[in-house]
């Protein structure tokens, strides 16, 4: 019997424990980083990078029918059951007007800075059947979510990708004029410099060994432009926000990850200062850690049931 992970969503296809053995079936080399820990249970050291790549290729080959899953060293190896939480709760939010979740491709979905995992389109195509773009203003992760679909045909029909040349803009620059989305999605650079991601990494990477000497790797991986930027999450948001108002008429559900809960105060006036119409915080939770999704729409209610 495998203990249930209830923080995730009740959709959520990783709220068992992980069974290794089949896992393992998909990518054989996960064997040799898997080991049985003091309660009993077979686990992996998450604070190796190469053992959470290897982990990710298997979930995502075994639940979500990707093959052939890889990043660079040096991009950001996601952990995949909050990302696929970050999926069902936007499809909570969609289907406020309806009885059922909108699935298929009539949802079309905007994942500002997919990076070089594409995670986020993966599992909202595979899972719902949604229409994805991904954008990023690194030319070098693009390439590497290209070769992602590349190497799985049966997501590259659905699934495109656009290259922000201006790091400046969000929306402008990817958008045009006849473009209309259901929902945009982002999760920001968290930290506000280097010095602060290294920081964070050494804390995280503490909580995973145990231990008061922690090598300063970044274990889950992560370049500049995917871990921070000038002012960190707070500025990223705001700037968000205040371009969301010029292209209000083309996404219905605007939506960004919100790490730090005291960054929501000035968000949300940010968000009456723009006049949006309606906003949503949701909460979401994967073990100790505690995320939120902020939400906002510049949609009334009653137009909003065209965008299926």
């Amino acid at each position: 019997m495998t203990a249930e992970k209830s923080t995730l969503h009740p959709r959520n296809l990783h709220r068992n424990s992980y069974d290794f053995e089949q896992l393992i079936s998909c990518v054989p080399e996960l064997k040799h980083y898997v080991f049985v820990n003091s309660y009993g249970n077979q686990t992996i050291n998450f604070s190796i990078p190469k053992a959470v790549k290897l982990l990710n290729k298997a979930l995502l080959q075994h639940f979500y029918g990707v093959k052939n899953w890889d990043i660079p060293d040096e991009n950001l190896c996601p952990p995949i059951p909050g990302r696929a939480d970050y999926i069902h709760y936007l499809a909570d939010l969609l289907t406020e007007n309806s009885k059922e979740i909108p699935k298929g491709l009539s949802v079309k979905g905007l994942d500002i800075g997919t990076g070089a995992n594409l995670v986020y389109p993966l599992i909202a195509n595979q899972f719902y059947g949604w229409e994805m773009l991904g954008t990023d203003i690194n030319e070098k992760s693009l390439e590497n979510a290209q070769k992602i679909l590349d190497n799985n045909p049966d997501f590259s029909e659905n699934i495109k990708l656009k290259f922000q040349s201006d790091s400046n803009f969000i929306f402008k620059n990817i958008l045009s004029p006849e473009n209309k989305f259901t929902f945009s999605m982002c999760n920001p650079p968290f930290h506000d410099s280097e010095e602060s991601a290294m920081k964070g990494n050494i804390r995280k990477t503490k909580n995973l060994k145990k231990t008061k000497t922690p090598k300063t790797n970044l274990n889950f991986g992560g370049q500049q432009s995917e871990l921070w930027c000038e002012g960190g999450e707070l500025a990223f948001i705001s700037k968000m926000i205040e371009e969301s108002a010029l292209f209000s008429s083309q996404i219905l559900w605007f939506t960004c990850l919100v790490s730090k809960q005291e960054n929501l105060f000035k968000l949300t006036l940010l968000l009456k200062k723009v006049k949006a119409v309606e906003v949503k915080t949701i909460d979401m939770s994967q073990g100790k850690k505690i995320s939120r999704i902020l939400a906002w729409t510049f949609v009334p209610k009653e137009n909003r049931g065209n965008w299926f």
